[in-house]
């Protein structure tokens, strides 16, 4: 790759370390998008003895990827996105993958198509995975920060992600359980 679209690139991703999103961490500040994306990673590399068929690596790459269009519009929590919104960051993205170089382009341009139809088992693992993350990322944060409509978000949120795999179904029982916890301690 060219060493200025090189800079360029870091430079637009730069922008994910920046862009905050709802959720809040354990030492009660805004967690960054490039966090969730990085832990997302973290959590699919951990999760390759439970997908022996899948290539992690490609989750992996969704899980780093997924949220890039938010480098261009920033975050927008799920519960107030709009299908406008939805249409906004699709087009940045497309933009985007349009300025890189082959055979980046088409490379990322197949892994957001992938990700979008939801048809290999890759995509579904990075989707429960993105799903999941956040919502141990909203236990992890204080209880002070949860708006009233999160409550019931926090346990429902994602279920319909997870439902293609029966450890994935139990991981989010146990998020569950934890969030039951945290709203019965307060805290």
């Amino acid at each position: 790759m060219d060493i200025r679209e090189l800079i360029t690139l870091l430079g637009t991703a730069e922008k994910l370390k920046n862009n905050t999103r709802h959720s809040w961490t354990s030492s009660d500040r805004h967690e960054s998008v490039a966090e969730h994306s990085w832990r997302a990673c973290v959590m699919a590399y951990f999760l390759k003895d439970e997908f022996p068929e899948a290539d992690m690596g490609r989750v992996m790459l969704m899980c780093l990827f997924h949220d890039m269009g938010e480098a261009f519009t920033g975050d927008i929590p799920a519960f107030i996105k709009t299908d406008m919104d939805v249409k906004e960051e699709s087009r940045q993205i497309g933009d985007w993958l349009n300025s890189l170089p082959e055979p980046y382009s088409g490379e990322l341009r197949g892994l957001f198509e992938e990700m979008d139809a939801l048809l290999t088992p890759e995509a579904r693992i990075y989707k429960a995975v993105d799903k999941l993350e956040a919502l141990i990322q909203h236990n992890e944060g204080p209880l002070c920060r949860w708006l009233p409509n999160e409550y019931e978000l926090q346990l429902t949120y994602g279920a319909e992600a997870v439902g293609f795999s029966e450890y994935m179904a139990r991981l989010r029982e146990a998020v569950n359980e934890d969030s039951r916890k945290k709203m019965a301690d307060g805290k």
